[in-house]
């Protein structure tokens, strides 16, 4: 009686199932975007065409044709295909699959394709189980994951898969989607509303295809046209491609630093504004912002770092969402400041100095003199006192061994003066 109910109800999902997966593509040729990886002649679409797929993560953010890139292998591979959440899935669900496999290799001598998805939600021990079968070819394994998988995935088992990495979509490519979605919709779309749908989807296929359902299915209630307005009710939520805990944060505030470093407020503000909006720790944007103070500005502008620490002081005084103005006003200023990195050279420098000579003491001269019995060991014997002797500013104070040396060279740019015959 079950499967008959099964049965009844897979027939009616094509009814019920939202737009984006009556819509989704079977063929590589049906697939939109990704001519990086998927384009005429690459080496993933002859594996596919002529299957022979080897095992592979697809990393990429949601809406980026992952899920339907590995059913386009499902599809079209001779290879019975398994597929798995790495949500739910366990360890006796992975060697189960494993087991089945090595019973259809030796009895039909047919492969397996295992399709796992989200395998960053795989721990450790939960990737090891993959690693024997991946390593002697039992299974082709392909993964999706919308984390850098360099972070998330063992270093063992990348090493026996190929990383494809999906880019969002751009709105050209999402116009086309809307296109397929209007005429799977039976709906007239106005020239100027195609776009709109793009641009509110983020990069996102489904949330492009979500988005046009939801319109049309408004406009219909109301007996109306669809129009503008009611796309943008249906986009209500702005997609944030944001995750404050994986890749974005490295990524935006790797870009947020090098704009400032650049001199580029625009690029500034806009980073920071988008850490902000994904729910980035304005704390952590301001110490990144008191690090690159001292080493990208110092003392070319040494006001950079005063306003830096306010800027941090502020976030701690007023928080969020008054703090952003702050942030902002930091920002500017940082990127507006004159550039030097001439006090991280010198400390860099002088680090390496020490770690390759170690602690090397100071001169006599220069040693504590102000126990009993200092003068006996001849600490602070011939140290000239600059305030009453100007010979004491040209005594090189290193220690002996490394006279000479100069870890600090004034860049010339804004306060930071060169050195005379710089």
């Amino acid at each position: 009686m079950s499967d008959l109910f099964s049965d009844a109800a897979e027939r009616r999902m094509a009814d019920v199932a939202p737009l984006a997966m009556r819509l989704r593509p079977t063929t590589v040729d049906e697939f939109v975007g990704q001519e990086q990886v998927l384009g005429q002649g690459s080496a993933l679409r002859l594996a596919i065409a002529e299957d022979r797929v080897g095992s592979m993560i697809l990393y990429g953010p949601p809406g980026s044709g992952k899920t339907t890139l590995a059913r386009i292998v499902a599809h079209t591979t001779g290879a019975h295909f398994e597929e798995l959440s790495a949500v739910s899935a366990t360890v006796k669900d992975v060697r189960e699959v494993l087991a089945s496999a090595r019973e259809r290799l030796g009895a039909e001598g047919r492969r397996t394709i295992l399709f796992l998805d989200e395998i960053h939600r795989f721990n450790k021990a939960q990737q090891d189980a993959l690693l024997p079968a991946v390593e002697e070819g039992l299974v082709t394994l392909i993964g999706a994951t919308t984390e850098n998988p360099y972070f998330e995935v063992n270093s063992a088992l990348l090493s026996r898969t190929q990383i494809y990495e999906l880019e969002p979509l751009s709105e050209e490519e999402l116009e086309t989607v809307v296109d397929r979605g209007a005429a799977e919709l039976g709906v007239e779309m106005p020239p100027d509303l195609v776009p709109l749908v793009a641009r509110r989807a983020g990069g996102d296929a489904r949330n492009a295809l979500n988005i046009l359902e939801l319109a049309t299915q408004t406009a219909r209630a109301e007996g109306q046209s669809l129009s503008a307005e009611q796309i943008e009710d249906a986009a209500r939520k702005r997609p944030l491609v944001y995750d404050k805990g994986g890749d974005a944060h490295y990524d935006f505030v790797s870009a947020f630093i090098k704009s400032m470093r650049g001199s580029d407020p625009d690029a500034s503000v806009y980073y920071l504004a988008a850490m902000l909006e994904g729910g980035e720790d304005p704390r952590f944007i301001a110490r990144r912002m008191i690090v690159l103070a001292s080493e990208d500005i110092g003392n070319a502008d040494p006001r950079a770092l005063l306003v830096a620490v306010a800027a941090a002081q502020a976030v701690e005084h007023v928080g969020l969402p008054e703090a952003r103005l702050n942030l902002s006003q930091a920002a500017i200023y940082l990127a507006r400041a004159p550039k030097s990195n001439a006090s991280y050279i010198a400390i860099s420098e002088a680090g390496a100095d020490v770690r390759e000579h170690g602690h090397l003491r100071p001169p006599d001269e220069l040693r504590d003199a102000h126990y009993h019995g200092a003068k006996k060991l001849g600490r602070g014997q011939g140290y000239i006192y600059p305030h009453t002797d100007p010979a004491g500013f040209d005594v090189d104070y290193l220690p002996e061994q490394l006279r000479g040396r100069t870890y600090y060279r004034p860049s010339g740019s804004g306060e930071e003066e060169a050195d005379d015959g710089d």
